[in-house]
């Protein structure tokens, strides 16, 4: 997110037409995690609060590959870097080596675990999902360089929150914004996650961190 407290703008890039999951569609960058992610180490971690909500239901292996597969990903498509100045130890992951030839490691101190989602049994596509955000002004880059971004996302721009529905968004990428959106009234980082679970019978929101569904 960039200007959070004055005019508030989301990272957003369209989807290729010819795509099998989710064609056309605007979405955050993003994707899923590689089997290197999880040796890849951070030079700062997440938030304590962010690191214990992220660790429920899911595997210490797991818990820390997101983070870095959510920094590696935001470089793969926008060109953009979330990470500290420094030099790698050993072998450079493949996906990691052009990030890497930076100058930079990955960090994960600025990003902010926001929400977990999971798509229903017998879908063609599955995800088990994971959202950070995270404020611009904590990349080590210039917000507006996508030079170095893949081509897996077109038309890479900010978005005003206020209109960023008048865009073609999936049905999940709006239910984040929407929390994303109430995050910016300001006050203390809620104690717990808002996690979505569709089981073809129900639609199921509980909470990481709190004992209460929401309904």
């Amino acid at each position: 997110m960039r200007d959070r407290s004055t005019a508030p703008r989301i990272l957003m890039g369209q989807r290729g037409a010819t795509a099998a999951f989710m064609p056309s569609k605007f979405v955050f960058p993003g994707g899923a995690v590689d089997a290197a992610d999880a040796a890849v180490p951070l030079a700062m971690p997440l938030p304590a609060s962010c690191a214990a909500r992220l660790a429920e239901q899911t595997t210490p292996t797991v818990a820390h590959a997101l983070p870095v597969a959510a920094i590696r990903e935001l470089w793969e498509e926008t060109g953009l870097i979330l990470g500290a100045a420094g030099a790698w130890d050993g072998d450079v992951p493949a996906d990691w080596q052009g990030y890497a030839a930076r100058g930079f490691l990955p960090a994960a101190d600025a990003m902010e675990f926001v929400f977990r989602a999971i798509t229903p049994p017998g879908r063609p596509r599955r995800f088990d999902a994971r959202f950070f955000l995270i404020d611009a002004d904590a990349l080590a880059t210039d917000p507006d360089d996508f030079s170095a971004a893949s081509d897996e996302l077109s038309h890479l721009q900010w978005i005003p929150l206020p209109e960023v529905r008048r865009f073609d968004l999936p049905f999940i990428t709006e239910v984040v914004l929407a929390e994303i959106g109430a995050r910016l009234g300001g006050g203390p980082v809620p104690d717990s996650v808002p996690f979505y679970r569709d089981r073809d019978e129900d639609i199921h929101f509980a909470r990481l961190g709190g004992a209460s569904p929401l309904s």
